[in-house]
C-alpha cells in the first residue's frame, strides 16, 4: 500500500539520528490506517526536530500506513493540520497517539479538546485515541542498559561502586498529582534490585521538589557519585536547563562525581512501546488509570460523569511559565506553598 506525501511535513523532516540498536520485528498491524503522533511542542528547534525524526524513524519501520507527526502547541504542524492532511488524502479512520510519558493535563484535556475541534470540522472522522507511554518494562530496560554502561571503566574510571552512588531521577513536572506520582513509581522500580545506595526524585518545573533540592537531598547520603536521569523523550529547553544546573553542581561540589544520562531519544525500545500503543487503538484495548485523576474526583464531587473520551469542554488557555520558557517568564509555581494551594483545583 502506498500513500501520498505530505508537503507540509516532508519539508520539516530531516534525516533521523541513528537508532541506538536494532529494533525487534514489529508486530503486524491489524488495520492499515494512519497514525497521528502528537508531541507536546517546543520553541527549541532541536526539541521540535527530534519529534519529527522520531516519527520519520517509526514510519521507516512500517511503510504500510502514514505516520503523521504534529504538535499540541508552540510550533507546527498542529494537530488540526495533521488531521486535515489525512482527510485530504481520503482517510476517515485515524489512530492518535500522544508522544507523552505520563497522563497529565495535556493528555487528559488538551489533546482531546483538539480532537473535538477536528471532529466538529470533519464530522465523518473516527478517531481512536491511544495511551501515553506510561510505565512499561521496555522503558525500564532502556534505563537499566544505560546505567550498566556507566559502570564501564570508560564512564567510571575511579570504579565507584553502586552502593556509593545515588540516582537522581528528574521528571518534567505536572500540575496533576497522579502523573507526578507515576514519576515516583518509575523511579522506585528503577532503584529496587539495582544495588545503588538510593534514588531521589525531583522535577525541573511546575511541581516540587525542584532539581536543586534534589541535588541537596542526594548529597545528604554523602555519595561518591550522583547519576542524573532526565526522564524526557527528547532534547529541548528543559533538558538543556538540567544540563546547566548539573554542571553548576559539579563545579560547586568537585569531590562528588556527577554524571548525567541523555534523554531517551530514538531508542528501539520506544518504538516497540509505541507499536503496542498503536495496536491497542486498533483493537479497542486502550485503558486509562482514572482512580486518582483529579479531574475525575472533581467531576464526582460535582455529581457529573467523568469521561476521557472526546466530550471535554475546556479551553487550552493555561499558563506555562518556567515550564516551557526556562525563566523567560515568571514561574508561578516557584514557591511550593502556592503550588500546594492550587494543585487539586481544576480549571
Amino acid at each position: 500500500m502506498t500513500f501520498a506525501s505530505n508537503p507540509i511535513l516532508d519539508l520539516q523532516l530531516n534525516q533521523p539520528t541513528e537508532i541506538e540498536a536494532p529494533t525487534r520485528s514489529l508486530t503486524k498491524l491489524p488495520i492499515q490506517r494512519p497514525v497521528l503522533l502528537v508531541g507536546h511542542g517546543s520553541r527549541d528547534a532541536d526539541g521540535r526536530q527530534r519529534l519529527l525524526d522520531f516519527a520519520s524513524s517509526y514510519q521507516a519501520l512500517d511503510t504500510s500506513r502514514p505516520v503523521v507527526p504534529c504538535f499540541l502547541e508552540l510550533t507546527e504542524p498542529t494537530i488540526q493540520q495533521g488531521v486535515d492532511w489525512c482527510v485530504e488524502q481520503g482517510y476517515t479512520d485515524l489512530s492518535v497517539l500522544p508522544i507523552l510519558l505520563f497522563a497529565a493535563r495535556h493528555n487528559k484535556f488538551d489533546v482531546t479538546n483538539e480532537l473535538d475541534r477536528a471532529k466538529q470540522r470533519h464530522p465523518q472522522l473516527r478517531l481512536s485515541y491511544g495511551r501515553h507511554f506510561g510505565i512499561h518494562p521496555q522503558i525500564l530496560d532502556l534505563w537499566r542498559s544505560r546505567l550498566d554502561q556507566l559502570d564501564q571503566p570508560s564512564h567510571n574510571p575511579h570504579g565507584i561502586a553502586r552502593e556509593d552512588t545515588v540516582l537522581l531521577f528528574v521528571g518534567r513536572g505536572a500540575s496533576d498529582p497522579d502523573a507526578n506520582g507515576d514519576v515516583y513509581k518509575l523511579a522506585r522500580l528503577m532503584w529496587e534490585g539495582s544495588g545503588y545506595q538510593t534514588v531521589e526524585t525531583c522535577f525541573i518545573g511546575i511541581t516540587h521538589p525542584r532539581l536543586e533540592e534534589g541535588f541537596r537531598r542526594a548529597r545528604l547520603y554523602q555519595p561518591k557519585r550522583i547519576i542524573v536521569l532526565p526522564y524526557f523523550l527528547f532534547t529541548g529547553t528543559l533538558i538543556k536547563k538540567i544540563a546547566g544546573i548539573t554542571a553548576q553542581q559539579q563545579e560547586q561540589f568537585p569531590d562528588i562525581t556527577i554524571s548525567s544520562l541523555p534523554e531517551m531519544g530514538l531508542h528501539p525500545y520506544l518504538f516497540n512501546v509505541l507499536r503496542d500503543r498503536e495496536i491497542e487503538t486498533q483493537q479497542g484495548q486502550v485503558q486509562m488509570n482514572c482512580e486518582m485523576c483529579k479531574f475525575r474526583l472533581v467531576a464526582i464531587a460535582n455529581g457529573a460523569a467523568h469521561d476521557h473520551g472526546h466530550d471535554h469542554n475546556h479551553n487550552h488557555d493555561h499558563s506555562h511559565g518556567d515550564h516551557h520558557h526556562n525563566g523567560a517568564y515568571p514561574d508561578p509555581d516557584a514557591e511550593a506553598t502556592h503550588y500546594h494551594n492550587r494543585v487539586w483545583q481544576v480549571p
